[in-house]
């Protein structure tokens, strides 16, 4: 497979100081590391070594990766196993491809409190696809799912989210048979929304009582108990995107 026309690497070369220089104060030193991993991935600034044909004597310089896992010119061979893997994993049915996203003023917390926050929205994703399915009168079947978190938005800006690949069906109940959805139809959205809602919002007000949060910057207000519950009140009116 030849070179394409144009990789990320030359729309950073090209344009990233600017965009940087524009988003100052937005990006993370992670983000830019990122940014300048992907600039010299095999370039000469990684170094690199020599190729010699024993039957030719033709030498060929290759330059090093930079090996960071966002690297898309580095890490398809890796990603590429990663699918495959997946892949195999899948059970022989239809399968359905779910988001889970947290509204800004949510991510914003989020974004102060990762670890956290990042494994609630796994843990209430999964339980809002498993309750959900495990109504009658939805699937009435137990169910597994593939989740993976997205930190970052295809604007490589802050946008927490979980993708979850389920089957289109699960178990029984009873465990002694296969249950399918509707053709084209797993579970309804506004369902899932609500109680997503409801779920993440409960533990997210256990977590502040529990004084496992931190708040910094103009959100340092937010550890008083009153000041949280009242911004917490206008986030049971709005709608999660799921």
């Amino acid at each position: 497979m030849g070179r394409p026309g144009l990789e990320v690497a030359d729309i950073f070369r090209e344009h990233g100081p600017a965009w940087c220089e524009a988003q100052r104060g937005h990006l993370s030193a992670t983000q830019f590391k990122v940014m300048s991993a992907i600039v010299q991935c095999r370039s000469a600034a990684l170094g690199g070594h020599v190729l010699r044909c024993k039957g030719c004597g033709t030498d060929q310089v290759s330059y090093n990766s930079c090996r960071n896992r966002h690297c898309p010119k580095c890490q398809s061979t890796a990603a590429k196993r990663g699918l495959d893997a997946r892949q195999a994993d899948l059970l022989p049915v239809e399968c359905y491809h779910v988001v889970f996203t947290l509204p800004a003023p949510i991510a914003e917390v989020a974004y102060q409190n990762k670890a956290g926050l990042y494994g609630l929205l796994f843990d209430v994703a999964a339980e809002v696809l498993q309750t959900i399915a495990a109504d009658a009168k939805h699937l009435g079947a137990r169910i597994g799912a593939t989740l993976v978190l997205h930190t970052w938005g295809s604007a490589l800006t802050h946008h927490p989210h979980v993708h979850a690949v389920v089957p289109g069906g699960g178990l029984a109940l009873d465990g002694k048979t296969w249950v399918s959805c509707r053709p084209g139809f797993f579970l309804p959205i506004r369902v899932l929304s609500r109680l997503m809602r409801r779920r993440f919002l409960e533990e997210l007000q256990r977590l502040h009582d529990s004084a496992k949060l931190k708040f910094f910057g103009e959100d340092a207000g937010l550890a008083d108990a009153l000041a949280f519950k009242a911004w917490l009140a206008p986030q049971r009116k709005v709608e999660w995107v799921v």
